[in-house]
């Protein structure tokens, strides 16, 4: 055909077909069983993208149609897990304390996917050198993930492949790697052609391939003493992992870290089963298990609050974690500030007895349109649960025009990454920050480097900095002692004359540290809660966000301009998660689609937030005075990233609370309901149960989320 140079399969790989993140459950190019729609099975490689897509529209494949397990449900129900890969916490004697509970719930909640929706899909170039050498530059947040994945595909050492990133338009983890399969898919036919070669997705095949959120299932059965305080937590999560393991374990070890969110259990059992899917293999995604993981405990705390008959801000309070509190995986929560964060929102949002006492009045006057008020907290560790990771590096050169070079490991991808870490530097040497410039990461100046996750960027690659700037301080301390008053330039030069070494490779690992299964798998811990008021329209299940007040301890803020930007940004995607973003494929539940079809997989069907979207008044707090102890080399600061996300979630419940108004007006009082998410319109209509619904659906109707 015109302009192809050719087809490549798993029989075209050099080296080894198989890839993955823990474990290698992942093909290149599947050689004989496909398990998912969005497998790849070949490339073709032509010299415009419209040659190269009407070849592969000639590719004949022949299929026979095998059993597909598309749900968490039919996971369950096959028994369809990562046997050996999911992992479980216990605490105190949950047994015995459901003796001395008063009242005692059950029940289970889905939380949904979400798509990560960047917006440059994954892409890649691979360049082809002398001497069996490949250069990556690629859209990824782990570099060396793809450098090695690379080496092991074309059956080369790691020292002959350099991985580059200059930028990513967005990541939110889900190229974290998830990259990989795309360079690795690219770098095969450039072995081969000894040519370049470039590989694009757009947006259907993007969101068809390379994963997504993962869904989770809670099953939870919970304690209380008569006054609301909890006493036993039994709770069994299921997520939605898809056809390989991918970080799969890893974002369910944090979700049993986060199960408690921000309240004290003194007795805890909890268990994470990972299934197995005919799905594209879900990945990380900012919060990692931990916000699937909060949701499960919102509920299971308005679960215990309407079964008391009690406010539901009034027993989450009376459940905060304090100073000194231990957790359910026994680390001690050293500068707590989540009952700050809480009380400041609170006080910022004006109060919550007015606020509620303005919702009760709108509510008694309006029929079909309701108000609701809900406050919402967060607690997120800080590190990558697996201990290894928490490790970074840095080269910084200084040049005799005074002017500085610095490379680290960690990628930018709009996160203020760079920004931050330049100011760490310009701060350490005493430069203006124009003096500072930071180049593209690369494997050949920082090899192994983690993939930049986790929200632990800059606490790893500015306390590598800082130490790479400590180095070169040192060693340019005798000659600004003997130059008083001189320019950084002419301290440098004098060094460069002195044959000194200009140039320090830094290093920085956690402290302190457990990883998963010790007392202390986090660093930290970063606080936050949220209060946001909507209203609904009953129906049609419209909703507008009426006003959000938040506050986030970000530590001593190394930017104040980021961190509200990404206080914002977070509380946004959360809000999306939670209340607009559905991801639909054909399963049980959509006979009408093709089994295994992602239906939303572009901006027309899948809807992320937009300018409407956003509350009409947002006020963001961030609490200065609460430096984190533990990061001192970062000026005392603390991450931003991924901590804010949760608080979306208020948005989610504020919803529930003007469906409870709803379902109050059409006589079924405000008994607890369970309400999955995305809480999207058709969702919120049919949880108001009012007369207009009754001939279509039970009261207790349940609109699934698919996964």
């Amino acid at each position: 055909m015109e302009g192809v140079a050719g087809y490549f399969d798993h029989t075209s790989v050099p080296g080894s077909n198989d890839l993955g993140a823990v474990i290698h459950d992942e093909e290149v190019f599947a050689s004989s069983i496909v398990t998912c729609i969005g497998h790849p099975i070949g490339v073709v490689v032509a010299d415009t993208e419209a040659h190269a897509r009407a070849a592969a529209r000639a590719v004949v494949v022949s299929y026979e149609d095998l059993p597909a397990i598309l749900s968490v449900e039919q996971a369950i129900a096959a028994r369809s897990f990562y046997d050996g890969w999911g992992h479980r916490i216990d605490a105190g004697d949950v047994d015995a304390a459901w003796g001395q509970c008063a009242t005692i719930v059950e029940g289970e909640v889905r939380v949904g996917g979400q798509e990560h929706f960047y917006l440059e899909p994954q892409g890649t170039v691979i360049i082809p050198g002398e001497n069996d050498e490949m250069t990556v530059i690629s859209s990824t947040q782990g570099p060396a993930h793809n450098q090695m994945h690379v080496a092991h595909a074309l059956g080369i050492p790691g020292h002959k492949v350099v991985a580059r990133t200059k930028r990513l338009g967005g990541g939110f983890g889900g190229k974290e790697t998830r990259a990989v399969n795309v360079s690795v898919a690219a770098a095969v036919p450039a072995w081969h052609l000894r040519r370049p070669v470039r590989l694009i997705l757009d947006r259907d095949e993007d969101m068809h391939t390379s994963g997504h959120r993962h869904a989770f299932l809670g099953k939870y059965k919970v304690g209380c003493t008569e006054e609301g305080k909890l006493l036993a937590l039994e709770v069994t999560m299921y997520s939605n992992g898809g056809n390989s393991l991918d970080l799969s374990t890893s974002i369910m070890d944090r979700a049993l870290l986060h199960i408690d969110c921000v309240y004290r259990i003194p007795n805890v059992r909890a268990a994470g089963h990972i299934c197995r899917t005919n799905h594209a293999s879900n990945t990380a995604f900012r919060g990692f298990g931990g916000p699937q993981a909060m949701m499960i405990a919102e509920t299971y705390m308005d679960h215990v609050a309407r079964a008391l008959g009690k406010p539901p801000a009034a027993v989450r309070e009376l459940n905060i974690y304090k100073e000194g509190d231990r957790t359910h995986f026994g680390q001690v929560l050293e500068g707590c500030q989540v009952e700050t964060c809480w009380n400041r929102a609170i006080l910022s949002a004006g109060g919550l007895e007015a606020r509620y006492a303005a919702a009760a009045e709108f509510n008694k006057g309006s029929r079909f349109r309701k108000r609701g008020i809900a406050v919402t907290p967060t607690k997120f560790g800080i590190s990558f649960t697996t201990k290894f990771l928490n490790q970074a590096g840095s080269l910084v050169h200084i040049y005799t025009d005074g002017t500085v070079l610095v490379t680290h490991g960690g990628v930018e991808m709009g996160q203020g990454l760079h920004t931050k870490v330049a100011q760490v530097a310009a701060a350490a040497l005493g430069l203006p920050l124009s003096a500072i410039y930071i180049a593209e990461t690369a494997t050949d100046k920082v090899p192994n480097a983690s993939s930049t996750a986790a929200s632990a960027s800059s606490d790893l690659y500015g306390g590598a900095v800082a130490d790479a700037c400590r180095q070169l301080n040192e060693r340019l301390a005798p000659y600004k002692a003997n130059l008083p008053g001189a320019s950084f330039k002419e301290v440098v030069n004098a060094a460069y004359l002195d044959r000194c070494d200009l140039s320090a490779h830094g290093f920085y690992a956690t402290p302190d540290i457990t990883g998963f299964g010790g007392d202390k798998p986090f660093n930290y811990f970063c606080y936050g809660a949220a209060v946001s008021e909507a209203e609904l329209d009953t129906l049609t299940g419209d909703w507008h966000l009426l006003r959000t007040d938040l506050c986030m301890d970000v530590g001593q803020s190394l930017n104040p301009a980021i961190d509200i930007g990404q206080v914002e940004g977070g509380f946004v995607q959360g809000m999306g998660w939670t209340c607009l973003e559905e991801l639909v494929w054909g399963d049980e539940d959509h006979p009408w689609l093709p089994p295994g079809v992602l239906h939303t997989r572009g901006p027309g069907t899948y809807k992320i937030p937009t300018a409407n979207d956003i509350p009409l008044d947002l006020r963001v707090t961030l609490l200065r005075d609460a430096p984190c102890r533990r990061t001192p080399q970062v000026h005392s600061s603390k991450a931003v990233g991924e901590p804010p996300l949760f608080l979306g979630a208020s948005v989610f419940f504020a919803l529930k609370e003007a469906v409870y108004a709803a379902r109050e007006d059409a006589g079924l009082g405000r008994e607890f309901f369970r309400m999955d998410s995305p809480a999207t319109p058709e969702r919120l209509r049919m949880a108001c149960a009012d007369h207009l619904t009754a001939p279509f659906a039970p009261p207790d109707r349940r609109i699934r989320t698919s996964c």
